[in-house]
């Protein structure tokens, strides 16, 4: 449980590389060890279970050799001086056999165990285990393996108990497990190198995309590329998508700002060109005055319509989302004032979870300008209805009215452009709402609505 904040304070200690290979690398080089470690302690502490089962098995067939060579002699446990392993001949052989009844004494020992300490005979007398039960134990202090195999020799209705000590020396088995070791630290030593050298080989190769895709926007800085145009990884091409989105964006947000200026020019062209008139031309103080206050005001509406314009075209792509539903009923609610005398009834339709990604102030012109037309062209009833799809959002604005013809559907949307003159308006509403849209990479669409009068569909990346 204590090991998440320990690490965290293990990792808060270390320095932070800079970039994502040395993190990476540094990672590896932290925790490969650790997983190293473990894997090492598993396949060492695997090996000496084996040495242990296999001294076990050995130590168990030379029981089972003592007891074939063994006659029972008036009640006495026999065995042959010389047996088959000749290692129980030989002292100091590292094999030992001794042989003890149910008293505990001492009744026969090999040859071999000449030199054995006094005081280890008597504490193996003192182990009994159940009849049927061998006992196997290491004795690192002795450097002795000892098996303890207990016998009932069952002769004419009367048992005898024996009890057969094998000895063996662990000298050979723990070279075998030192050996084993060196090779094995050895080994994983040399997979922990050749593991960090693939990784940097691997983080080499898989980086590779993102220096490319640095290479290229070093180009685009340097005004050598106009976009992104490699082929990347599908975890990167998002990445590329819409950093090309954005340079798109602001190419083509530069290119209105050189236009917006242009129209300005020359929309002063004319107010300048009759003020520079009306010098020359005779004119009382009170009328020049006039016209200058005239077209001073026409100055200032044509500065400020352009002015709003480039302001509006503006895209903001790392703008906070705003609830359409929010900026929906705002409208709505104001709009009801306006034309109260309609009592219109506004329907909603799955407007709760979805947001406009954008500036609010573009969301709302483009909602006001689409729900003004519904309120005053609608009878009694307009829809608002949003869902979103493989391609992005879907608004659908729609009333009761008298809706547009096929015909008509793409004059309405030229700047200046009205089918009814008998309402007031200036017809630059739905142009303004294309506009807004094309900056986002959106599109307006006219069409019938399920009310029967004309539908807005707006469609939003």
């Amino acid at each position: 449980m204590r090991w998440k904040p320990l690490s965290k304070k293990l990792f808060a200690l270390l320095p932070v590389p800079g970039s994502l290979r040395a993190r990476l690398l540094w990672a590896s080089i932290v925790l490969l060890p650790i997983l190293i470690v473990f894997a090492g302690a598993a396949l060492q502490r695997a090996f000496e279970t084996s040495l242990l089962t296999s001294e076990e098995s050995q130590a168990r067939l030379h029981t089972y050799a003592l007891l074939g060579s063994a006659e029972f002699i008036e009640s006495e446990l026999v065995l042959p001086r010389t047996l088959q392993e000749p290692r129980f001949s030989q002292v100091q052989s590292g094999l030992s056999a001794l042989v003890f009844n149910s008293d505990g004494e001492l009744k026969w020992r090999s040859e071999s165990s000449a030199l054995i300490d006094e005081q280890l005979i008597e504490r193996i007398a003192a182990i009994e285990p159940e009849p049927g039960e061998s006992r196997f134990s290491h004795l690192k202090a002795d450097q002795l393996y000892l098996y303890v195999y207990p016998l009932i020799w069952d002769i004419e209705g009367s048992e005898y108990r024996y009890q057969i000590a094998i000895l063996k020396s662990d000298v050979e088995a723990m070279e075998e497990l030192t050996t084993f070791q060196t090779q094995l630290w050895g080994w994983l030593l040399a997979v922990y190198l050749l593991a960090l050298l693939l990784q940097y080989m691997i983080l080499r190769w898989g980086l590779k995309p993102l220096n490319a895709l640095a290479h290229e926007i070093s180009l685009i800085e340097q005004g050598d590329a106009a976009d992104l145009k490699g082929h990347y990884p599908d975890e990167v091409e998002p990445v590329t998508r819409n950093l090309n989105r954005l340079i798109e964006s602001e190419r083509r947000q530069r290119e209105r700002y050189r236009n917006t200026l242009a129209d300005l020019a020359h929309s002063l062209k004319t107010p300048l060109a009759v003020i520079k008139g009306a010098a020359g031309e005779s004119h009382s103080l009170e009328s020049y005055q006039s016209l200058i206050d005239e077209q001073s005001d026409r100055m200032t509406q044509i500065v400020q319509y352009q002015l709003s314009r480039a302001v509006k075209s503006r895209q903001r792509p790392l703008a906070s989302a705003v609830p359409i539903k929010t900026a929906v009923e705002r409208i709505c609610g104001a709009l009801s004032k306006v034309y109260a005398a309609k009592q219109m009834h506004v329907e909603f339709e799955a407007l709760d979870d979805k947001s406009f990604a954008g500036d609010e102030r573009d969301l709302m012109e483009l909602l006001g300008n689409l729900l003004e037309n519904a309120f005053k062209y609608g009878r009694s009833r307009v829809s608002v209805a949003a869902y979103a799809d493989e391609d992005g959002l879907i608004l659908l604005i729609g009333d009761d009215g008298p809706g547009v013809g096929s015909i008509e559907r793409q004059v309405i949307l030229e700047r200046g452009a009205r089918l009814d003159t008998t309402l007031p308006g200036q017809g630059i509403g739905l142009a303004v709402c294309a506009d807004i849209l094309s900056s986002y990479n959106g599109a307006l669409e006219v069409r019938t609505s399920a009310l029967g009068g004309a539908e807005f569909r707006v469609h939003l990346p």
